[in-house]
């Protein structure tokens, strides 16, 4: 009997050990599980998506340094310095700008050094005037990474940029023949042309300015009453002097609309401008409709020829701090133009949102067609800046103001 009863026990703990198994099998929730094994599961993986990128931003220091203006410059300054703060801000990572005590290399190269000093890895330069500054300081700095805008192969000689720099330019010539065309589209027949200094980047956009307009007379057959009266400052800042020079071209020469190029020497075109009924401006590098019009007047500003500044700033600071490609930047000088012949806001240059389109004139079509006739190369707007554009139109070149 009792050897029955052993074999009876026997067989129940048998039977209580399958049904703990098969009761573990249908819900593994019943207890822990501890392995150094990773644990597959259905949630979300916490992997980096598109919206939230693999980077340690605590590792950047990105610094940006102006050129001889301010960040309220409406140019330049002011927007890459709005770019690079809007992208820091947005994901935590610090920024800030330097701005030299004055106007020359060995100021700049001062920034540069106190920058590095002070822990700032990224160094965002926009303008011309920085080629000398990285020929000084990019190789003393192979760990600092240099974003540099508007610096080509004419303005740094013979340098080879090392890996730690990225420069782009702009094509300029492509927006300042957009805002040529469209003037004279709009039935502007008088027109001005008032640069900062005469260096590359401001000829190429009166150059192209010039292009433009002479190809919308041709078009319409007023070849013969169109005049540009072309000028520069001799500098990138407006004064009395410059002011007093746009009242006679406005009031004396009878210009009805002037392109404005040349950073802040806009505001003495803009004073002159608003001081004759119905007179104009076109704006340059970024749309100075925002911050003219409610200074000198609604609607001065006709257009803006533009630069995609903000979006190369972004770009290349994304490319480098999250998407880990410099090595698609490292040691380049890009050209940056028309990249989409039907995607407007892909290219870097344009003319600005707030162009005064007009029905039966100019209009966003007529724009967006003129812009898939220069992708597709049917439009070929020339960079020469050693000689002046060959056109119909009549070109009074008046040298420099000062």
């Amino acid at each position: 009997m009792k050897k029955f009863l052993a074999i009876l026990l026997a067989i129940a703990m048998v039977a209580c050990l399958f049904a703990g198994c098969a009761e573990g099998e249908a819900d593994p929730t019943d207890a822990p599980v501890v392995t150094d094994a990773p644990v597959e599961t259905d949630a979300p993986s916490e992997a980096p998506t598109e919206e939230e990128p693999a980077a340690d931003y605590s590792a950047w220091h990105v610094a940006m340094i102006t050129d001889y203006g301010d960040i309220t410059d409406q140019s330049f300054n002011q927007t890459t310095y709005e770019a690079g703060k809007a992208w820091c801000e947005e994901r935590g990572v610090d920024f800030t700008y330097y701005k030299p005590t004055g106007d020359s290399t060995a100021e700049r190269v001062a920034m540069v050094d106190q920058a590095v000093a002070e822990g700032y890895n990224v160094l965002l330069m926009p303008g011309f005037a920085f080629a000398d500054t990285v020929k000084e300081t990019a190789e003393l700095y192979p760990d600092v990474y240099y974003i540099v805008l508007d610096v080509g192969a004419g303005d740094y000689g013979d340098y080879v940029l090392p890996a730690n720099v990225y420069s782009a330019v702009y094509q300029e010539q492509l927006p300042g023949y957009m805002a040529g065309y469209a003037a004279v589209k709009l039935g502007y027949k008088h027109l001005g042309y008032m640069g900062g200094m005469a260096v590359p980047a401001v000829v190429r956009y009166g150059f192209g300015y010039v292009q433009g307009a002479n190809a919308a007379a041709v078009e319409l057959g007023i070849e013969d009453e169109v005049v540009v009266e072309y000028a520069y400052g001799n500098q990138f800042f407006g004064d009395p002097d410059i002011t007093a020079y746009m009242d006679a071209m406005y009031q004396e020469k009878g210009i009805e609309i002037c392109f404005a190029c040349g950073g802040s020497i806009n505001s003495s075109v803009c004073e002159a401008a608003q001081k004759v009924e119905g007179a104009k401006v076109i704006g340059v590098d970024v749309d100075q409709a925002l911050t003219q019009d409610p200074v000198y007047g609604e609607g001065i500003t006709v257009t803006s020829a533009m630069k995609g500044l903000a979006a190369t700033v972004k770009s290349a600071l994304s490319d480098l701090i999250e998407n880990d490609l410099w090595a698609d930047y490292a040691g380049q000088i890009a050209s940056l133009g028309i990249i989409s012949g039907d995607d407007l806001d892909a290219n870097y240059v344009g003319i600005a949102p707030s162009t005064q389109f007009e029905d039966g004139k100019f209009t966003e079509d007529d724009y967006a067609a003129l812009v898939a006739a220069m992708y597709a190369g049917d439009i070929v707007v020339s960079d020469a800046i050693d000689v002046e554009p060959e056109v119909a139109i009549t070109v009074n070149y008046l040298g420099n103001v000062k």
